[in-house]
């Protein structure tokens, strides 16, 4: 039951810790498991492995000495889950039915059904992140989160349009206008929040990171177009003819070394995005924790880039170890049929290799999210709980019980548009 007050002994610092206790061969065990199970039971079993994950690491959370508890039930995923996927089959069924059609509406589809998808994806974030907190217990009292869903999910849409075409730029202001929405409708009891994080200092120290992202690519295809004769490439592009390649590349010289430079400076893009992604990681994680503020409490973190790229580091080691051993496995089953094809037939030793590899890729994508939820994930979670100060408690002592356990729709909404969070 839930306490309606939370009473402390006075007189504790104000500057409390927070810190993460789990230790990672419990998860390694929890999550080998669920990937077992999640591969006996074609996937149904996720949301009892989901509900561990969160029990695991809402328990061994632990804030001003006293640790977190999720009250949410496997059961309850499951029912928002398939709530969820009743709504959403007719309306995929629409989308085909529309595409099917060769006239405006056929054409449109996609467009539409990539704008409402994106809108109803917003919404579920919403809906999934407010069932979260109502299962979310801190000394007796729960987390709750008001707010509309819908309006949530047109102000995200319109930022991350704002982001495209900007090229990224708006992200700092997106970012902090949509955390400021939610931190406004985010309650512990009767004490609101509200987001304390800047956007102007959040685009100042993420601006080298755009710059070694994004200013080669620009400068790339600037250079790109500008050594291309537009005029001469669109009147070769209009004749008739098959080899349109061709023709524009004689009218305009320069259009291969512009396609080439194109590409280039694509790849670039990939390549840097992946490997300051990290940096960009810590960055973000010091910025969200430093703005969460509940009353007079507030936090402060001081993640460093270098854990972050340890975190992925483990990732990469894991992985080449699993993709090896992997290999050698497979290739010994794979021969071995090989052997037995005089004996079984041919149509049997196909049909025995398209099952091997159906289930080696199964178990691959099972393993490689394993590796990854335990060695990123939740190293993420361990760096930024252990670096996580707080200052103001002494308000956490007079927090009364509020509001209500949320519907799990809005969870398993999330969770069949693939938008689903811890």
């Amino acid at each position: 039951m839930l306490d309606s007050t939370v009473t402390r002994p006075s007189g504790r610092a104000q500057r409390d810790r927070a810190r993460f206790l789990g230790e990672d061969r419990d998860y390694w065990r929890l999550m080998i498991r669920g990937a077992l199970l999640l591969m006996v039971t074609l996937g149904i079993y996720r949301f009892w492995l989901v509900t561990d994950m969160r029990r695991f690491l809402w328990s061994n959370t632990e804030i001003s000495g006293e640790s977190l508890e999720y009250i949410g039930t496997p059961l309850e995923l499951l029912f928002g889950f398939l709530v969820a996927v009743t709504l959403l089959v007719p309306l995929y069924g629409a989308f085909f039915i529309a595409a099917l059609d060769l006239g405006v509406l056929g054409q449109l589809s996609g467009v539409l059904a990539f704008v409402l998808l994106a809108f109803l994806g917003q919404f579920a974030i919403y809906r999934a992140r407010r069932y979260r907190l109502s299962r979310t217990v801190y000394r007796g009292v729960r987390f709750r989160q008001t707010g509309s869903a819908w309006r949530y999910a047109v102000c995200a849409v319109f930022w991350w349009v704002m982001i495209i075409v900007t090229l990224g730029l708006a992200y700092p202001l997106a970012q902090t206008r949509l955390e400021q929405f939610k931190m406004n409708n985010t309650f512990y009891g009767d004490l609101g929040g509200h987001f304390g994080g800047s956007a102007r200092s959040l685009l100042l120290r993420g601006l080298p990171l755009w710059f070694l992202v994004i200013g080669p690519f620009v400068l790339a295809m600037i250079m790109a177009m500008g050594g291309v004769d537009w005029s001469a490439a669109l009147t070769a592009a209009r004749q008739s003819g098959d080899d349109t390649l061709g023709r524009i590349e004689g009218a305009s010289p320069g259009f291969g070394a512009a396609v080439v430079i194109a590409i280039l400076a694509c790849g670039w893009v990939v390549l840097a995005a992946a490997l300051l992604y990290p940096a960009f990681q810590a960055l973000m994680l010091r910025w969200w924790l430093g703005g969460l503020r509940f009353g007079s409490v507030a936090t402060s973190s001081q993640v460093r880039a270098r854990q972050i790229y340890a975190a992925y580091v483990r990732f990469l080691w894991y992985s080449v170890l699993f993709t090896l051993a992997a290999g050698v496995f497979g290739a010994a089953v794979l021969f071995l049929i090989g052997v037995l094809g005089a004996v079984i037939g041919e149509t049997a030793t196909e049909i025995m290799v398209t099952a091997v590899l159906l289930v080696g890729y199964v178990i691959a994508a099972l393993a490689y999210s394993t590796i990854y939820q335990v060695t990123v994930r939740l190293g993420l979670w361990r760096l930024g709980l252990d670096s996580l100060v707080l200052s103001g408690t002494g308000a956490l002592d007079r927090v009364k019980a509020a509001g209500r356990p949320s519907s799990p729709f809005g969870e398993g909404l999330a969770n069949a548009l693939r938008v689903d969070g811890w």
